[in-house]
């Protein structure tokens, strides 16, 4: 977390306003819980002392800070961390096993034998997670062999920790180590006769999925809600992307990710999509209430099109 007066951060207010002095400015903290963010900058002279200045993009948004140096940083706000779920150790409902794939605990489904393959790729709340289970199974149920590996080393978020320390799991658990692990499953597939990969990634691991869209390892890929991502390896990635977004996320708000898509659009030769899912927010398609059923819907939605993705790229 940030300390000192860098902890601050802006009010909400509906118009660009500037503040000097750290007493008039609430914390993080408090901006995290009211989910609200700003982008914001700030400057550091003799005269002034401190100032920030900001203004208000829309009902959600991004907050960046900038420490002294005016090096900026991408403050990760609550929403990855919201409807924890419950998980669950032995299979899915659809006859799925684990076993050791790439070196990771696996969840399997699907027919051992097919060509082809997705590979999901969990958010922060890992394999064992029961809506995504299920997903593997729907997806299982078209004839895709689908695996889901525990590329947390049975290490996920656990939110009711009180001990539990956000910043050094993620230091623990970079999306670049989960690309070269998800390289490392995609290979042992292959050995198997495997010819044709999909995958598709969630949160953290659509931050994944991104990163190994720059190779050859796989034949299309499926982001949702995905952390958060840059234009660097948006302008790398080399086969079919289809990026599904929340209207309401803090980590990949819709703006960016229709940046993302115009960037991709401009690619010769290689399919995108970008599709911004109204009314919904960050981690709704694998963390929904099942007894919500306009939640249900859009999560289906969400899903629905990722499996028509595979379908018409993953042969």
């Amino acid at each position: 977390m940030v300390t000192g007066l860098w902890r601050h951060v802006l009010r909400r207010g509906r118009h660009p306003w500037t503040a000097t002095g750290g007493g008039a400015l609430s914390y993080v903290q408090e901006f995290l819980d009211n989910e609200r963010c700003f982008y914001v900058t700030q400057a550091m002279t003799p005269s002034n002392g401190f100032k920030i200045r900001g203004r208000e993009l829309s009902a959600h948004f991004h907050l960046l800070l900038f420490n002294s140096n005016c090096q900026s940083k991408k403050v990760a706000t609550s929403q990855c961390f919201n409807n924890p779920p419950t998980p669950v150790s032995s299979g899915g409902a659809g006859g799925g096993t684990v076993q050791q794939i790439g070196g990771l605990k696996t969840y399997v489904t699907g027919p051992n034998d097919s060509k082809l393959a997705v590979l999901l790729i969990s958010d922060i709340f890992g394999y064992e997670a029961p809506n995504l289970r299920k997903l593997a199974d729907r997806v299982a149920a078209v004839g895709f062999l689908v695996v889901v590996p525990d590329f947390f080393y049975g290490d996920p978020v656990k939110v009711d920790d009180p001990n539990f320390d956000r910043e050094a799991w993620k230091r623990r658990h970079v999306p670049g180590k989960g690309c070269e692990d998800a390289r490392s499953v995609i290979a042992e597939l292959r050995s198997r006769g495997v010819s044709c990969i999909g995958a598709a990634g969630f949160c953290w691991g659509g931050v994944v999925v991104v990163k190994l869209a720059k190779f050859d390892d796989i034949q299309a890929g499926v982001v949702l809600h995905p952390g958060h991502l840059s234009i660097d390896d948006i302008h790398k990635v080399k086969v079919p992307l289809s990026i599904l977004g929340a209207e309401i996320d803090h980590a990949s708000p819709p703006e960016q990710l229709k940046q993302f898509g115009e960037i991709l659009a401009a690619k010769s030769g290689i399919d995108s999509y970008v599709k911004i899912f109204p009314g919904v927010s960050h981690g709704w398609s694998v963390r929904y209430n099942l007894e919500d059923e306009s939640a249900v819907k859009s999560a289906e939605e969400a899903q629905s099109d990722m499996l028509d993705w595979f379908v018409k790229y993953v042969k």
